[in-house]
């Protein structure tokens, strides 16, 4: 079976220069590039020139997806062989989330208190945890493993 991200650049290509062919593509990559676990969290809803706006639940989303903005551009121009998009905007839209039923029934938000940047990967898997306190201890570990890299790599 042929994975259709892969057909996209090509696709790309084809069209040329139409607008709406860019906004799908560019879609299609960024699910694709911020995890299954990111999906129901940011939802990408609109192409603006070459500003990719994609819809978060909350201003906690925002800033953690805002501050891997630059990651989940390159890995979505990656994936379509060319530079579609040069930045993403987070926007609070949770009526977005729940038109494209990218939230699951409410519960409890993701703990991201340290203000710390968490890597997505990171992001990505806690949001498959679904039992909450396990989820919470996983992100807490997280974030004090990042801390004790970071403070021995300032004291080298």
């Amino acid at each position: 079976m042929i994975d259709a991200v892969r057909l996209l650049p090509k696709l790309l290509s084809k069209a040329g220069d139409q607008p709406e062919i860019a906004e799908i593509a560019a879609k299609i990559a960024w699910k694709r590039a911020a995890g299954a676990g990111l999906r129901q969290h940011a939802v990408p809803f609109r192409l603006d020139g070459k500003t990719l706006i994609v819809a978060v639940a909350d201003a906690i989303w925002q800033r953690q997806l805002r501050a891997m903005s630059g990651e989940f551009v390159s890995r979505t121009n990656r994936m379509l062989d060319q530079p579609v998009i040069d930045s993403i905007e987070f926007r609070v839209e949770p009526a977005i989330l729940n038109r494209v039923g990218g939230l699951p029934p409410p519960q409890r938000p993701l703990p991201l208190g340290s203000g710390r940047a968490i890597p997505t990967e990171l992001i990505s898997a806690a949001c498959s945890i679904s039992d909450h306190d396990l989820r919470h201890r996983f992100i807490r570990a997280a974030e004090n493993c990042i801390a004790r890299r970071d403070s021995r790599l300032g004291a080298s």
